[in-house]
């Protein structure tokens, strides 16, 4: 589906009143206009300026849920303004579909714990948004699709991973994220997508078969991982699942043991950001 004359025009409308240094960037130069050029956008929002202009332009396809929450983000948009962008890109935001509406709370609570790895899942463990300590820990989710960023996906199918589990954390890990979704099914019995990916995943892995005819439910709440990062080494992490009432979304929280050696590594990566990742692989999401 195309993108609406409106949906462009409401896009030019929120870059143009989002001064540069409300979004953090520095201003060394006069400009001819006060707010966002379309490529700071694009690297405030992890997506090309490309497609920026197109959206602007009405040449493009309607953005997914996740560009929705990423343009969301960039351009500080409000709760109401962000229902808005979601309904004129088609995604309801009805209660009987999995959402992928991250409201603003959420949105100031990564930037707050940024000395910390944080991710935001939808219900069906899709990767929305992520903060920057995310990014270097586990490597740069842009550019994968709302597939690849599916976190059980990526783990029933085989995907290359920083994370690694024990043999009972990984048995522990499988069952109870199958139980999740086996609970966001029964919430969301109308969710095309969420009915899509079960089917997918009954078809490619016989494990992700055997965990959903057993019809466990239940919530995933906490996880231990190790994170083999290629510049730093092994990182020992603590995962806890906090699951807003309103969205229910997944914000995922890692945590090391204070004065451990993996804490002085994250602080390490914090300084170090993205920017420095060396690892060709794509990553594996939450």
């Amino acid at each position: 589906m195309a993108v609406t004359h409106e949906l462009g025009a409401v896009l030019r409308a929120w870059r143009d009143r989002l001064a540069p240094e409300r979004a953090g960037l520095a201003v060394n130069a006069p400009r001819r206009a006060s707010g966002l050029r379309r490529e700071e956008l694009a690297v405030l929002a992890g997506i090309s300026a490309d497609y920026i202009v197109r959206l602007e332009q009405g040449r493009a396809s309607t953005p997914s849920a996740q560009v929705c929450a990423a343009l969301a983000r960039a351009l500080q948009l409000s709760d109401a303004e962000q229902a808005h962008l979601f309904q004129l890109a088609g995604h309801t935001v009805d209660g009987r579909s999995i959402s992928r509406f991250v409201p603003a709370s959420v949105r100031r609570l990564l930037h707050q714990l940024d000395d910390h790895p944080v991710a935001v899942c939808d219900a069906m463990w899709t990767l929305i948004s992520w903060n920057r300590l995310y990014a270097a820990v586990v490597g740069d989710p842009s550019a994968l699709d709302d597939r690849h960023r599916n976190v059980l996906w990526r783990h029933f199918t085989g995907r290359p991973s920083r994370v690694s589990h024990s043999p009972a954390e990984l048995a522990a890990f499988e069952s109870s994220t199958v139980a999740d979704l086996r609970t966001a099914a029964g919430r969301y019995p109308e969710d095309r997508q969420l009915a899509a990916l079960i089917t997918e995943l009954s078809e490619l892995s016989e494990r992700f078969r055997t965990l959903w005819a057993a019809r466990l439910v239940a919530d995933h709440d906490q996880d231990h991982k190790t994170v083999e990062h290629p510049e730093v080494g092994s990182l020992d992490l603590d995962c806890d699942v906090l699951t807003t009432q309103r969205s229910d979304l997944r914000v995922v929280v890692y945590t090391a043991q204070p004065g451990s050696e993996t804490q002085d590594k994250l602080d390490l990566l914090a300084a170090i950001g993205t920017q420095r990742m060396t690892d060709p692989a794509p990553v594996s999401p939450a």
